[in-house]
């Protein structure tokens, strides 16, 4: 074995940075399902394993998980909790708009091929 390569990922962890990089290119303004971001990872329908892992990123993290909603553009994170609250005010503030507790993904959705340079 050659001791200069990093040590394999498990699949978890392949399947992880896979969601992360992904996740990492949704644009400010824009949103993902939760399924379409599982499909744009390779991960296939896999949209409760990507709320599922979701959840438990850091408080920390850069990642912009409150781009990513329910089917349809509903946001799924209770109305009154710490993290549904944070999620609707930080799509406010990058000039999402949010009525009946939904996004319209006509007009803020994600489409990697039109963000590509």
């Amino acid at each position: 074995m050659n001791p200069t390569l990093e040590p394999e990922q498990s699949p978890a962890q392949i399947r992880r940075t896979a969601l992360y990089l992904t996740l990492a290119q949704v644009p400010e303004g824009c949103v993902v399902s939760y399924g379409e971001l599982a499909h744009l990872a390779g991960l296939g329908r896999a949209a409760r394993w990507v709320g599922r892992t979701l959840s438990q990123l850091p408080e920390d993290t850069r990642l912009p998980w409150h781009r990513v909603l329910g089917a349809g553009g509903r946001i799924s994170l209770p109305v009154g909790s710490a993290s549904g609250d944070e999620q609707r005010a930080r799509l406010r503030s990058e000039g999402v708009s949010i009525l009946n507790n939904r996004v319209d993904i006509q007009r803020h959705g994600w489409r990697p091929v039109e963000h590509s340079g």
